[in-house]
């Protein structure tokens, strides 16, 4: 390796760390919280069968689950426009973002809903609690916990997928490495340098986790 090249390297890690750190990771908590309050609606009014609202529902999950996040950042961002809407680009994608994993989420916390025996929400109902009451005390909880894992997956595939958010001029990490790239002529190089990066962000989320997983293990379903 020769020094022009280490220079470069050593040059780059902090002007590509620090956008991944002010704006990579915002994107991605930002993001995963709102998809998260989506998921949770939408799960919650297709276990509660309700007419009308859950053929919605499924219909949202089968547009976003089939489409291409990249095709959906670029709708937002790019179509949008054409009819009167226009979308700055650090909330287009925060939006897209959101919407696109709450799709995926609906259904880990649905299927977690499910998993849990019908005896509990029926032992809520002898005891005089209202169904909410049974929802946010004893079954959503639950299906919390039991969905962690995947909705953990779901973050740590989240933080790499923010670098779609460069197609759409999100000045996150990657972008920042492509104009270096352009700069530099050392794509190898770089790009294996930024994804170093991914990888060191995804391993600390991967232990906490881990964390998360072993703190949830000491409370029994």
């Amino acid at each position: 390796m020769s020094e022009r090249l280490l220079g470069i390297l050593s040059d780059s890690f902090f002007r590509i760390l620090i956008p991944g750190l002010t704006v990579t990771i915002p994107l991605t908590l930002i993001s995963f919280s709102l998809a998260l309050v989506i998921a949770i609606f939408v799960a919650l009014v297709q276990f509660a069968n309700v007419k009308g609202l859950k053929e919605i529902a499924r219909f949202y999950i089968w547009v976003v689950r089939g489409t291409p996040l990249l095709v959906q950042l670029f709708i937002v961002f790019y179509g949008l426009p054409n009819i009167g809407i226009l979308i700055d680009p650090f909330p287009a994608a925060v939006l897209v973002f959101a919407i696109n994993e709450g799709a995926y989420c609906s259904e880990t916390i649905r299927a977690g809903l499910e998993a849990i025996p019908s005896g509990q929400k029926e032992a809520g109902e002898v005891i005089g609690m209202s169904y909410m009451q049974i929802m946010r005390r004893i079954l959503l909880p639950q299906a919390l916990r039991i969905s962690f894992p995947a909705l953990a997956n779901s973050i740590i595939s989240m933080t790499k997928d923010t670098s779609l958010a460069a197609n759409i001029t999100v000045a996150e990490m990657f972008m920042v490495t492509q104009r270096i790239v352009a700069r530099t002529y050392e794509p190898l190089a770089l790009y294996i340098e930024v994804g170093l990066i991914y990888l060191i962000f995804c391993t600390i989320l991967t232990k906490i986790q881990h964390f998360g997983e072993k703190r949830l293990g000491r409370y029994k379903i």
